[in-house]
């Protein structure tokens, strides 16, 4: 039989996941990018020698991305923070130790000691909760329910924003916020050396040997549908490409403008309400503070990690240090001078072995927050377009599985399962429209 011939929109690394997945099925599969460059969200790029990913990335050690990678045998060279150096919070102004284990609780100033009972008590109990049986409840009502002292609930919401890259605790579903603790506390995360780029490349290079063909500044202008069924794809200079199935990894808006005229995907793309946060990416020739590692905001949404601690993303004796503000819509707003106030809480005079930064007011983390209102991550799109035969989705905001890249990872297997099923009982491929 015939292979399946399938049309894969986006370039990022959902969309070369899906494409590496489905061409090592069987299926035909062609990959068109619009940019210059494969990555997406994900591209690493060089600045004096040092590596700049687009914000503070890390790879969930237990989540789906590790997982699917495994399966395209690729697998992420870095190592997980937090083993050395000191890890602070960050309150008031002051930094405080972050306790990170028995020992670093017990000694922390950040609680006393009726605080560092209860705060053992929640991390100890965080494995045994339902997140599935949470959908509906916000995660600070949650948070609320589990945590007497506000105080503590204060360190808990800011466990779980940095698990989540999510700051608005009123909006996102509680199921999403615990399956995202648990997933860190399971296993951490990976800090990926040379940058998500290498992943990217490798990546790329799994869905190519496979026989996957890879277009980048490829224009696409819509999907051809007739009858309710995925005919193919139009390009940007009017030529009509034949497919059987068409897969569109990216935001929301980006499948939507691809139908246009869809009331529903429309809808969908008009209610997603998109995770953002501010970013300083700093090179430091060394560190100022160099045992001064992490710190996390307690009474703020912030964040500050030297990521080349632990990865390689710079020359020898250099750092790549990320501080961020995690925003939400009512704060949605940073300027650069707030995150430099941070980074001068954690390593005061990295103004004078500054060798490159760069700063962004807006950057999205995912495309959609998984609110409580819409039932969490089981409310969020299925990788399947239900009314569209032969139409599917990959990207950070489909599916129950997984947060950040975790969830597009597990649309793009969702899809490879969906699609390589389907062809075992499939009809003989129709007639091609054109090349």
């Amino acid at each position: 039989m015939t292979a399946k011939k399938v049309v894969v929109v986006g370039g990022g690394l959902g969309g070369l996941t899906a494409a590496a997945l489905l061409a090592r099925g069987g299926c035909s599969v062609t990959l068109f990018e619009r940019s210059k460059h494969l990555g997406g969200r994900g591209q690493t790029s060089e600045v004096e020698g040092f590596r700049f990913n687009l914000g503070p990335r890390a790879l969930a050690r237990a989540g789906a991305g590790m997982r699917v990678l495994g399966r395209l045998g690729v697998t992420p060279q870095g190592s997980v923070p937090g083993q050395k150096g000191g890890t602070y919070a960050l309150r008031a102004g002051r930094l405080h130790p972050l306790p990170r284990g028995p020992v670093s609780l017990l000694t922390t100033d950040l609680l006393g000691l009726a605080g560092k009972l209860e705060l053992a008590r929640f991390l100890g109990a965080l494995p045994r909760v339902d997140a599935d049986a949470l959908e509906n409840v916000p995660a600070r009502e949650w948070l609320r329910t589990r945590v007497a002292s506000e105080e503590v609930r204060d360190v808990a919401g800011a466990l779980v924003r940095v698990a989540s890259y999510c700051a608005d605790l009123e909006g996102l579903s509680a199921q999403a916020a615990v399956r995202q603790l648990q997933q860190g506390l399971k296993g951490n995360v990976l800090y990926v050396d040379e940058g998500w780029g290498s992943l990217v490349t490798r990546v790329a290079a799994v869905a190519r040997d496979a026989g996957a063909r890879v277009e980048v500044s490829a224009k696409v202008e819509r999907v051809v549908v007739k009858d309710g069924r995925v005919e193919g794809l139009r390009m940007g200079d009017g030529t009509v490409l034949a497919a059987d199935a068409v897969v569109v990894a990216g935001a929301p808006g980006d499948v939507a403008s691809l139908m246009p005229g869809d009331e529903v995907l429309e809808g969908e793309a008009a209610a997603a309400i998109p995770v953002r946060a501010a970013t300083l990416e700093l090179g430091l020739s060394r560190l100022p503070k160099p045992q001064a590692l992490f710190a996390l905001g307690i009474d703020g949404p912030w964040y500050a990690s030297v990521h080349s601690a632990y990865a390689k993303l710079g020359p020898e004796g250099g750092a790549m240090v990320h501080v961020m503000k995690y925003l939400t819509e009512a704060d949605a707003e940073a300027s650069e001078a707030e995150l430099e106030v941070v980074m001068d809480t954690l390593q005061p005079g990295w103004r004078e072995v500054l060798v490159a930064r760069r700063f962004r007011p807006s950057l999205v983390v995912t495309h959609l927050l998984p609110t409580a209102k819409a039932g969490g991550l089981s409310g969020r799109p299925t990788a399947k377009v239900p009314h569209v035969s032969g139409l599917y989705r990959v990207g950070d905001w489909v599916g129950e599985e997984g947060m950040l890249v975790d969830a597009s990872f597990a649309s793009a297997e969702v899809v490879e399962q969906a699609l390589l099923r389907g062809e075992r009982h499939a009809e003989p491929v129709r007639m091609a429209m054109g090349a």
